[in-house]
């Protein structure tokens, strides 16, 4: 039996999810033919379609404490589990990611999908490389598409051990609003590394202070993680009612 049943997530057809949303709009659910989705929060604010990072999947401490978070601000947060890591759930055996461009057809596959069941547009967004497979979904949307914009927790820059080789050239092509939210010492991009370069208007950063790629700051800063996820939630709460969506305290509707 699959590992997400086992866990009880519940087995539902892609047709079925809207109707099973509408019943139960937070919980775990397996959507045949594609995967695990869990929807966290109310949608007060916005919705906000969030992938994982390279290396754990959407029930990494630092995905459940981010996403428990930014629902709390009002903003329901829809995860999912790409391809790779389900098989590593499923057998307990580390995989790296596959090419790039495969997990944003994934990505694209979960949003078409999911930006259907609702009256308002959804963000997208994600962790590390959840967050670039985001944008790089965004720049291939028109002008005036259907995403609002796009929210990333640590975004990759560069890889660790090359900083040379920027991830960023995608990056003029994206019409929408992007707030990056970033720890100061992130290996993949560092406060002082990203000062010098040249990013487009409609992309803002906020800065985690001390924070490492998990937002984690050092002992001596008198700061903790928690603190820097809570904080780091509100700013992208804030970001996503600033760009609004037409949402209401009420809004959860589906089409």
């Amino acid at each position: 039996m699959s590992h997400y049943v086992l866990s009880g997530y519940i087995e539902v057809p892609p047709k079925g999810l809207k109707e099973t949303l509408k019943r139960q709009p937070n919980g775990a659910f397996l959507v045949q033919g594609m995967g695990p989705l869990t929807v966290h929060g109310h949608a007060k604010r916005g919705r906000l379609l969030f992938a994982h990072g390279a290396g754990a999947g959407q029930q990494s401490p630092f995905m459940r404490q981010f996403v428990t978070s930014l629902a709390a601000q009002g903003v329901q947060v829809l995860c999912v589990d790409f391809p790779y890591m389900q098989q590593m759930q499923e057998t307990g055996k580390r995989r790296p990611p596959p090419p790039i461009a495969q997990s944003l057809d994934q990505f694209a596959q979960w949003y078409a999908l999911l930006a259907d069941l609702f009256d308002e547009p959804l963000w997208i967004g994600g962790k590390s490389m959840g967050g670039r497979v985001a944008t790089l979904f965004a720049s291939e949307q028109p002008c005036k598409g259907a995403v609002p914009g796009v929210v990333v927790a640590g975004y990759p820059f560069h890889p660790t051990k090359a900083p040379d080789k920027l991830r960023l050239d995608h990056w003029p092509k994206i019409a929408c609003p992007m707030l990056i939210l970033q720890g100061e010492r992130d290996p993949f991009g560092t406060r002082d590394e990203v000062a010098g370069y040249t990013l487009p208007p409609n992309a803002q950063l906020a800065w985690l202070k001390d924070g490492d790629h998990d937002f984690k700051p050092r002992r001596f800063s008198g700061l903790t993680q928690t603190v820097l996820i809570d904080e780091a939630t509100q700013v992208a709460a804030s970001f996503v009612r600033a760009h609004g969506t037409g949402l209401t305290e009420e809004s959860n509707a589906l089409v």
